[in-house]
């Protein structure tokens, strides 16, 4: 029996239309359950920055929020947005956008389930998210059960081993373009075991510490490497200016027309930007997945409908801003052309998979601000990998929690940092498909939550709707 060819096929069939479109009509659904919550985004951005305590908790609801972005914004904002493109065309560039604008309710939906669905442990801290809202709102714990483990799986490799290796891959992409010049600074091997010591070392100091150390290393964090690699795209797109008005109009064209596909067939070409734009979204935002309730269940808050307004900007902030950014970066660069036949085909290799390698993509786009370029790129997927790595922590170890209870904490804490180490130097594509595959099964008894208690969140969200219009 293949492994690696058997979790490789799980994780497509489990990435694929049935489970994308789930996601995508739960979106909807909710954005209509609670009366397009998406409305009150402005009003949701202002008490996000606040970090005063509000009421219990073990983290400040801006301390919860970075945590969330801090797992939520990683390398699928780059280079997850490059292979949308490459596979799907620029038109995927807009579903991933409008993934974004539909997956705010259902960030605002998981968000407050957890809150209202949350217990205190014995120790004092608390615990929430979908777990818990499947077992003291559904009362199906089997399903509790389910959820957690595969979120402990999921966390082990999309969490973690495959930020790692994402950042070295990338650290010795760019010196080898010194090497190319006749500077060489390392060897590939030693930067891989250099950048993982490194990492494993800063992820035990900031974890040990628990969600308090995490969420204040990630408030530090979060706001800086948003606004650095925001900066850096502006800095691109300064330049390509002159692009800017055209690729806008391919983005929205092609999003409902398609570019062609291999064999020049263009309705294959709308259905791959749909699948893969939406896919990407709702693999980068993670809206519907259950991960982010879980660290908002800690915030300081006086009521869950507050601290769910909160978490839905984390969904704004990772794809209808960050995302799209980094789209209109690779569009407005015209390199994804490169990936086209003469006719405007799809180029495809001998297995199948497209001419144009999308970590290479986004890398040249960044030249356009020259030599800079690629290192604007590199420290901005350095630290979206690293507060990745802390965030799904969190996740993992709440998930070990329920499962084994908290004795069980420490252990996984350190198994942790050697999951980092292993994930710089190491490639196991099998264990990542599996763990792929756990991430999107994770959806699963998360959504039956979400779409059972519709009701709870809509009676909640009227409860308080003094929230939703300021009158505090």
């Amino acid at each position: 029996m293949d492994f690696a060819k058997i979790a490789s096929e799980l994780s497509g069939f489990v990435w694929g239309v049935p489970l994308i479109a789930l996601l995508f009509g739960t979106h909807l659904f909710l954005t209509v359950r609670t009366g397009f919550i998406q409305r009150f985004l402005l009003r949701a951005i202002k008490i996000s920055f606040s970090r005063k305590k509000e009421g219990d908790g073990d983290v400040s609801q801006f301390g919860a929020l970075m945590t969330a972005l801090a797992a939520t914004i990683g390398t699928g904002n780059i280079v997850g947005v490059s292979t949308a493109i490459v596979v799907g065309g620029p038109g995927a560039v807009l579903w991933m956008w409008l993934t974004g604008v539909f997956g705010i309710a259902t960030k605002y939906s998981e968000a407050l389930l957890a809150v209202k669905y949350r217990v205190q442990l014995p120790n004092g801290s608390f615990a929430g998210g979908p777990m818990y809202a499947l077992e003291r709102g559904l009362g199906q714990k089997w399903l509790g059960l389910l959820f957690a483990f595969f979120t402990m799986v999921a966390a082990f490799g999309i969490g973690c081993m495959t930020q790692a290796n994402s950042i070295v891959a990338n650290v010795n992409q760019l010196l080898s373009e010194k090497a190319a010049t006749g500077v060489s600074w390392a060897q590939p091997h030693t930067v891989a075991w250099v950048l993982g010591i490194l990492m494993a070392i800063a992820t035990a100091v900031t974890i040990l510490g628990g969600v308090k150390s995490i969420a204040r290393v990630c408030e530090l964090l979060v706001p800086f490497m948003a606004i650095f690699y925001i900066l850096g795209c502006l800095a691109v797109l300064c330049v390509n200016w002159q692009a800017i008005p055209e690729s806008i109009s391919v983005i929205c064209s092609s999003a409902f027309t398609g570019t062609a596909a291999a064999g020049g067939f263009v309705g294959a070409g709308l259905k791959l930007a749909m699948q893969k734009g939406i896919a990407r979204g709702l693999f980068s935002n993670e809206s519907g997945l259950g991960s982010a309730p879980i660290v908002a269940a800690a915030a300081q808050t006086r009521n869950p409908v507050r601290q769910a307004l909160v978490s839905a900007t984390g969904t704004f902030w990772d794809t209808v801003v960050v995302c799209a950014m980094t789209g209109l970066v690779i569009v407005s660069s015209g390199l994804w052309k490169k990936g086209l036949a003469a006719d405007g085909t799809m180029q495809l290799k001998v297995d199948g998979s497209p001419v144009l390698d999308s970590a290479a993509l986004v890398h040249e786009a960044f030249h356009a601000v020259g030599a800079w370029g690629p290192w604007i790129l590199t420290i901005g997927l350095l630290t979206f990998v690293f507060s990745t790595i802390l965030g799904w922590c969190y996740y993992g170890e709440k998930a070990t929690e329920y499962l084994f209870g908290t004795r069980a904490v420490k252990p996984y804490r350190i198994l942790w940092v050697l999951a980092v180490l292993f994930g710089s130097t190491a490639k196991a594509q099998a264990v990542w498909d599996f763990s792929d595959a756990a991430n999107g099964l994770m959806a699963v008894p998360n959504l039956i939550a979400l779409i059972l208690l519709s009701g709870v969140i809509a009676r909640e969200t009227k409860d308080h709707a003094h929230e939703l219009s300021g009158k505090d």
